[in-house]
């Protein structure tokens, strides 16, 4: 041992065990924040291929056990693929169409309740408890005319950049689509290839971890579908009951925003109480406002406790904490994958940090990975 070697264990001998644990700790944790980090920051450079990717696994993992059935029945496995996928393509469009029919034929009573709505709002402004004249609500709406028209460059640049956008939704979507081909045709052999990616002692435990996280995905996906169908009848029965227009696309809008957990069908349930202020009135929309706010409450305490609670085992304070931080990192797409990633790596680690894979046979089957 030389006298560097000896020093320096003198020195580590004289400071207090507990700063000796924080200081390994501590390096050991910047260098785990570091390497996240830089895995952020190259995922924020390649989101249009990250974020169809992951919409692609969100969809396997509902239409995966749908396509093992089918074959459990005797089904080849082309037949089924396309059977799940064009069943989905179905009801997903299914509910577009509806959406636009729902609209187009509501139009003619939507322009009288429009109509109505402004000649009564422009009558409330007029009233003697607020003050203001005919004229000066005609003023303001010159205002925003001319202001409208004086910045038209900005409207025409607003209209070209959401054609751009709408070119790479469209281009995400097909990724999508694809992506999702190809792991529900051969989703086994593709993770099979990413195991072997790492080194051999280091498989079995990739391979496990694998397996329990994509199981709680599956148990999620299926859980967020039962709370979004909830939270959709329910919004939307209500605003039918109360005779809000647009119900039904009210309740589509809601049960879509629903896989956003936590804030998706309240900033959707804030929606239909605008439309229920706009065309049936102040009391109208605090009703809805009392739907929403019921339906919220069966979802905080009985769905999400006792569905996505069980089915990924994340506290709902965690949820709310994950929902948040995707929300700041990668905003609605953030929002919408925040849980199943937290939900995903939960379950790794821990099946990691006890190292479970030792219990099970040495050579995992990986019959369940996919």
């Amino acid at each position: 041992m030389n006298k560097d070697t000896i020093e320096s264990a003198q020195e580590r001998a004289a400071l207090p065990k507990g700063m000796i644990i924080a200081g390994a700790w501590s390096w050991r944790l910047l260098v785990i924040f570091g390497v996240l980090a830089v895995v952020i920051y190259a995922a924020s450079k390649i989101t249009e291929v990250i974020i169809p990717f992951l919409i692609a696994i969100l969809f396997a993992a509902l239409l995966v056990p749908i396509v093992n059935k089918l074959r459990a029945k005797g089904w080849p496995k082309g037949v089924a693929v396309a059977t799940s996928l064009l069943g989905t393509l179905i009801v997903v469009s299914g509910l577009f169409v509806l959406i636009a029919t729902q609209i187009r034929g509501a139009l003619p009573d939507l322009e009288e309740r429009g109509k109505a709505a402004y000649e009564s709002l422009r009558g409330f402004l007029a009233s003697p408890g607020i003050g203001f004249s005919q004229q000066d609500i005609d003023n303001a709406i010159n205002s925003i005319t001319k202001y409208a028209q004086e910045n038209s460059q900005v409207l025409t640049a607003g209209l070209t950049s959401a054609g751009t956008t709408f070119g790479h939704i469209l281009v995400g979507l097909l990724l999508a689509l694809f992506s999702l081909i190809f792991i529900l045709i051969d989703g086994k052999n593709i993770w099979k290839f990413f195991v072997r990616l790492f080194p051999a002692k280091a498989r079995a435990a990739i391979a496990g971890s694998g397996e329990v996280s994509w199981t709680a995905l599956k148990s999620f996906v299926r859980s967020q579908v039962i709370v979004a169908g909830v939270n959709g009848v329910g919004i939307g029965l209500g605003a039918f009951l109360i005779g809000v227009p647009l119900a039904i696309p009210i309740a589509i809008m809601v049960f879509l925003g629903s896989f956003i957990p936590v804030v998706g069908a309240i900033l959707t349930g804030a929606v239909a109480m605008v439309i229920a202020l706009i065309f049936n009135g102040p009391l109208a929309a605090l009703i809805m406002l009392g739907v929403v706010i019921l339906v919220q409450q069966a979802e905080g305490h009985i769905l999400q406790p006792f569905l996505i609670g069980k089915a990924v085992h994340i506290h709902p304070l965690a949820i709310v904490l994950s929902v948040a931080i995707g929300t700041i990192l990668g905003g609605i797409p953030g929002a919408l994958f925040a849980v199943p990633v937290t939900a995903v790596l939960s379950k790794s680690i821990s099946y990691i940090s006890n190292r479970t894979w030792e219990k099970e046979p040495k050579e995992p089957k990986l019959k369940k990975a996919l």
